[in-house]
């Protein structure tokens, strides 16, 4: 084997858009699990609510913005031909059209109208001097609260069905490659 053969060998995995793409999804789904799953749980059982609330506030926006980005680049690297391959192949365009568009409503509408809720409810603690889940609420604090949980929720089902068709994918994904490793090894 030469010399050019071998550097050759090494180098073509770099000038593929597989591993890029391999490793933008794996960081799209673990982004997505772990944020969804794991550091709201563990942040809402051991901050005060009023920490919570604030951490809450910075670190949604940078999730948010942070899917979208990856939902992108996990499109724009789709093997063999980047956004080509989606268009040819309407069963992966599907779920990662879908994510997008889930994933940009959270980014775009009912992120910043949750958070919005979130701080007009604080603000409104501020006025009252009560808190928004005391049992005597003005009525101003029970229309926040019916707001904040109607954009809050439909923030929650968004991402679940981002997550989900990020999941569909990544079945879509194995499927493509294990029928490419059948023809490799049948030839």
């Amino acid at each position: 084997m030469s010399i050019l053969s071998t550097l050759s060998a090494y180098i073509s995995p770099f000038l593929s858009l597989t591993p890029y793409h391999i490793l933008t999804y794996s960081t799209l789904l673990g982004t997505e699990l772990y944020q969804s799953f794991i550091m709201t749980k563990v942040c809402y059982r051991a901050l005060p609510m009023s920490a919570f609330t604030t951490l809450q506030k910075k670190v949604f926006p940078i999730y948010f913005n942070t899917q979208s980005l990856l939902l992108v680049v996990t499109a724009l690297t789709v093997p063999p031909y980047g956004p080509l391959s989606l268009v040819t192949d309407w069963r992966d365009l599907i779920p990662l059209g879908f994510a997008g568009f889930v994933a940009g409503l959270n980014w775009a509408v009912y992120g910043p109208r949750t958070q919005k809720a979130m701080v007009d409810r604080i603000h409104q603690e501020t006025r009252d001097g009560t808190k928004y889940n005391d049992p005597n609420i003005s009525e101003e604090m029970r229309l926040l609260n019916r707001a904040f949980s109607r954009q809050h929720a439909m923030a929650i089902h968004l991402n679940l069905l981002a997550i989900l068709a990020t999941v569909w994918y990544g079945f879509r994904l194995v499927s493509r490659f294990s029928l490419e490793a059948k023809k490799l090894h049948d030839n």
